[in-house]
């Protein structure tokens, strides 16, 4: 068992994890909600995207059912974007630039609502390779540019290595947690050399790769997220 924070503390009357919380991201197969919360985790990050041809994965995109499973057992929701990825025949989502980021934008909000996702909630934007500032000056920042124009600033959030997670801090093209200090940023571990973003609001510090497995939960392998801050993004916090 993790133990720590599996049920909410309350803050202004609305429900809130503990900021030294656990959440787990799926990279293999969904996982019953009632076997997180057997776990000691305190939810999971969501993907609203589609599965991309070949991949055939179970967990994406989120239904309404499995999320209405995952409240009921009293666990927290986040939302992340990723259709593409690298060494795919789908290239990673930020390659597509301004029109893309509004594609994927409509395409995410969307699969949010249609699982029960609130319109105060931010929904994470994957760019899940080690791509350098050039990159993310030339195309990166102009694909969450082109988010920003569907859901706002204030609803998008960044999944990606620390320097990636600061430089869209500093563009202001990710939003801020209403825990003071923390914005939209989910950093993981890959890529990032040791480094912290401070504001970041959720870290993912057990990446499961076929080298070193992640935890074993519901007979699949998972990743593990350190909740950082009162705010994380998820569904269950009024943010109005």
């Amino acid at each position: 068992m993790l133990g720590v924070g599996t049920l909410a503390a309350t803050l202004d009357g609305h429900k809130a994890a503990a900021a030294n919380g656990k959440l787990i991201d799926f990279t293999e197969h969904l996982v019953p909600a009632d076997q997180i919360k057997a776990a000691g985790y305190d939810g999971a990050v969501v993907y609203v995207a589609e599965s991309r041809p070949g991949a055939n994965f179970d967990f994406k995109p989120v239904t309404r059912q499995y999320a209405d499973a995952l409240r009921a057992a009293g666990l927290h929701i986040v939302s992340n974007y990723q259709y593409g990825k690298p060494g795919w025949p789908d290239p990673s989502d930020y390659t597509r630039g301004y029109q893309g980021g509004v594609a994927d934008a409509q395409t995410a909000q969307g699969l949010h609502a249609a699982a029960g996702g609130g319109d105060s909630a931010p929904i994470f934007f994957s760019i899940d390779e080690d791509i350098d500032s050039n990159t993310w000056k030339s195309i990166g920042a102009e694909w969450f540019r082109g988010i920003n124009s569907v859901i706002g600033v204030g609803r998008t959030g960044i999944y990606g290595h620390s320097r990636v997670c600061g430089w869209a801090i500093k563009d202001g093209v990710v939003g801020r947690s209403t825990t003071a200090g923390h914005s939209w940023a989910w950093q993981t571990t890959a890529w990032s050399h040791g480094e912290r973003e401070p504001a970041a609001v959720l870290y993912q510090s057990v990446v499961n790769t076929p080298s070193s497995p992640g935890p074993l939960l519901g007979g699949t392998h998972v990743d593990v997220d350190d909740v950082l801050a009162t705010d994380f993004g998820q569904w269950d916090l009024d943010r109005r």
